[in-house]
């Protein structure tokens, strides 16, 4: 039978039951991926196809978004040792990116478990940030011989690699967030990353020693700290400086500014929180006996206009910009003493 005319013939596809159980997994791994570890395990419970998807995610983190009530503080060490254990028990296949960010837990066992199981399945890129309070967590032996990775961040840790230790070959970017290591190690760490590429420090005191940085591949380096505590040895790719000075000892080495950039040829982007660390170091020249032909972004955070030295050192660096585009400098000034340019 033919339907009135003028009438339209709608047809209705009938959909499976379990729509989600129909999904491709390389779409179910997609949605997984997006949502906090809390709700991916919740999604075992959607369809049998959906029970134990969540264990062959390659990527996981157990963040904050674990403990946000009241009652998950109070157990935290236990939780925290019963996901850990029911993580490694279910967990099958490559896990190449992991982020552990414990705020509050003083000190568990299972983060050596943790790390030694992360090593045996291939981690690439690892994020270990653990709390201040309590002793600082020492990385156990099996850390070092994460020889897949190539981005590592560490914060608040203790670093004491064993004797046989050369570093991480394979390792691009390197991030170090208040961490407790000597100089030497430190210096002998990065030199040994040959593919390194992007460097962060973030040093909370002085250390004993200048921390030679050596970095053939290096294009990007952010450093915080007492900046008399580094020393750029040899960077010809380096592009993107970054350095945030902060002074812990009363009787610091500054810094000469002309030997300070002579090394920098490729730079693009600078950006310095203040000139202090470079002022009065030595006689400040007009400009460079050098052309940074590079540069092309300039920042400095602060500059004291009461202070002849730190305008007399940023006036040189514009002088030896002479492909300058942006420049952003945020001053200070007293008013009854701002220096005659």
């Amino acid at each position: 039978m033919m339907p009135p005319k003028g009438k339209k013939q709608y047809h209705c596809q009938i959909l499976p039951l379990d729509m989600l159980s129909s999904l491709p997994e390389n779409v179910i791994d997609d949605i997984l991926l997006r949502l906090p570890l809390r709700d991916v395990v919740r999604t075992s419970i959607l369809s049998k196809k959906w029970r134990y998807n969540w264990c062959r995610l390659p990527e996981l983190a157990l963040d904050q978004t674990l403990w946000i009530t009241k009652k998950d503080l109070m157990y935290f060490a236990h939780k925290f040792t019963k996901i850990v254990t029911h993580f490694m028990r279910f967990h099958d296949g490559p896990i190449t990116k992991f982020t552990l960010f414990i705020p509050y837990l003083e000190r568990s066992p299972n983060i050596d478990k943790l790390i030694r199981f992360l090593c045996r399945n291939g981690i690439r890129h690892l994020v270990l940030r653990l709390p201040i309070r309590g002793n600082l967590y020492e990385l156990p032996p099996s850390f070092f011989t994460c020889f897949e990775l190539r981005h590592l961040t560490l914060q608040n840790l203790l670093i004491l690699p064993p004797p046989a230790f050369r570093g991480f070959d394979r390792l691009i970017i390197l991030e170090l967030r208040d961490v407790t290591i000597s100089s030497k190690l430190l210096e002998s760490l990065i030199s040994h990353c040959l593919l390194l590429e992007q460097l962060v420090l973030q040093i909370s005191s002085a250390l004993s020693e200048v921390i030679g940085i050596n970095g053939p591949m290096l294009r990007s380096f952010d450093f915080t700290g007492s900046m008399s505590s580094i020393c750029l040895k040899s960077t010809p790719l380096l592009a993107k400086l970054s350095l945030t000075h902060r002074e812990y000892y009363v009787a610091a080495r500054k810094s000469n500014i002309a030997e300070f950039f002579e090394s920098f040829s490729a730079i693009e982007y600078l950006h310095l929180n203040d000139m202090s660390f470079v002022a009065g170091a030595g006689e400040i020249p007009t400009r460079l006996l050098f052309n940074l032909n590079c540069v092309k972004h300039l920042r400095i955070s602060s500059i004291f206009l009461g202070c002849w030295d730190e305008v007399a050192c940023a006036l040189c660096l514009i002088r030896s910009f002479p492909f300058l585009q942006y420049m952003e400098i945020k001053v200070e000034r007293d008013d009854n003493d701002i220096p005659a340019l």
